[in-house]
């Protein structure tokens, strides 16, 4: 396989076409390479317009799933991040590429090992992979100018909300199967914030994650 050249089609044919055309993530996407962070089974699917198994039952996000994310929540170089669920660490290494420091919370110590492995084998020092669960949100270095939830919710915590800066941008992908909403969140002010609907898609929910449930209205 000519590894640059399925980078390149899986930019140009799967990445752009959905409405990923930033410069500075586009770039990015050459330079943090995919297949050091896929499982040795999976190395031939890295660039593939699918998930890929991870153990545990995980699974990284497609291609352009991650872009779009990246590109959505506009991170620049002075701000912290909060990612909940490191899984292989590619999100985290794409994250840490972009801004100042990424705080990863995963809850399996199989991936939290996995991701340390991924991010020091390609010279990433400014993550620091946390075990626990960090699916109700996680206060440890709160709060936060970045949030990105690795996973799906089928509601967002209000905890999360509180861990954002003012100014502060939060992505996560929100609901139940099959249509799910990817949400941008940005806090306006200490009491005020303001969300949109970027897209639609389905995702793997994260571990413990609240549901509707357990809430009284």
């Amino acid at each position: 396989m000519n590894i640059e050249q399925a980078r390149f089609n899986m930019i140009e044919q799967q990445i752009r076409p959905w409405d990923v055309l930033d410069p500075d993530v586009l770039e990015l996407l050459l330079v943090v390479k995919r297949e050091n962070y896929v499982p040795a089974a999976y190395k031939n699917l890295a660039f593939v317009d699918s998930e890929i198994p991870l153990p545990g039952g995980e699974a990284m996000f497609t291609p352009k799933l991650e872009a779009r994310l990246l590109q959505d929540i506009n991170l620049k170089k002075h701000e912290n991040v909060l990612e909940i669920g490191a899984g292989s660490g590619y999100m985290a290494a794409l994250l840490a590429h972009k801004g100042r420091h990424v705080t990863s919370v995963e809850i399996s110590p199989e991936l939290k090992a996995l991701a340390e492995k991924n991010l020091a084998d390609n010279g990433v020092s400014n993550v620091t992979v946390e075990l626990g669960n960090g699916a109700q949100g996680w206060s440890k270095g709160a709060p936060y100018d970045v949030i990105v939830i690795s996973g799906g919710l089928p509601v967002l915590p209000d905890a999360f909300l509180q861990q954002l800066k003012v100014g502060g941008r939060l992505v996560a992908i929100v609901g139940a199967s099959p249509a799910m909403k990817a949400q941008l969140v940005t806090r306006v002010s200490e009491s005020a914030y303001d969300s949109k609907t970027l897209f639609e898609t389905e995702v793997k929910l994260l571990k413990d994650a609240t549901t509707p449930s357990q809430f009284s209205f």
